[in-house]
């Protein structure tokens, strides 16, 4: 059997640690990275190409869904697990919309990380009971998104959102994202405008209520 390796994504050690503790004793599968937030995982996915990443969907500079984005962008083959506390329909459109195949609740990982781990080393997609019972109900209403959803706004968007929202200037996101104070700061309009908010405080709520991120 070929080595499998996986790399772990989660901004909190605790949680890293656990999953390592369930992986380590099969046979040929290897923890080959961690990371504590979303740009290093992204920077350590393209340089170890790994077989899964197991992501969190709430970490600090990126969150999981965008680092799922660029992830699959640069590594069609490597399979995206999103590992997370979260469950709503909202956060499995935007979990099958960025190109992960598996979407698991942390309260399964005992009985379930080992199981959609390999299921998704077989190109096959897995969701734990619960998310695919939201998946099968939003496919009876049309397979549309929930009423609201990201209100349309781009990846590119979403990021700053996330950056701003954590409380990052428009030079902190300009200098993080190698863009002009300028650009920056259109963005930052523009999605001000399309959520329809008049101060920033209605922006750091938006970004709580979306899970896009957490207190």
């Amino acid at each position: 059997m070929n080595t499998v390796n996986i790399l772990i994504a989660d901004d909190h050690e605790i949680i890293r640690q656990g999953i390592k503790v369930l992986l380590e004793k099969q046979e040929d599968w290897v923890i080959c990275g961690e990371a504590n937030n979303g740009r290093d995982a992204v920077r350590l996915a393209e340089r170890l190409k790994p077989n899964v990443v197991i992501l969190d969907i709430s970490m600090p500079g990126l969150n999981g869904l965008e680092a799922t984005r660029m992830i699959k962008h640069a590594l069609p083959e490597t399979e995206v697990l999103i590992f997370t506390m979260h469950e709503s329909e909202q956060l499995v459109h935007g979990v099958l919309a960025a190109g992960a195949h598996g979407y698991l609740l942390k309260t399964g990982a005992c009985r379930f990380l080992i199981p959609a781990i390999e299921t998704l080393l077989e190109h096959k997609p897995f969701f734990s009971s619960k998310v695919s019972q939201l998946v099968f109900e939003s496919y009876l209403h049309g397979g549309a998104p929930p009423e609201g959803a990201s209100k349309h706004l781009t990846p590119r968007e979403l990021e700053i959102t996330q950056l701003l929202a954590e409380g990052n200037s428009n030079k902190d996101v300009a200098q993080t994202l190698g863009i002009s104070v300028k650009t920056a700061e259109t963005h930052r309009a523009a999605i001000m405008r399309k959520l329809d908010f008049d101060s920033f405080s209605e922006l750091v709520r938006y970004a709580i209520r979306n899970q896009i991120i957490e207190l």
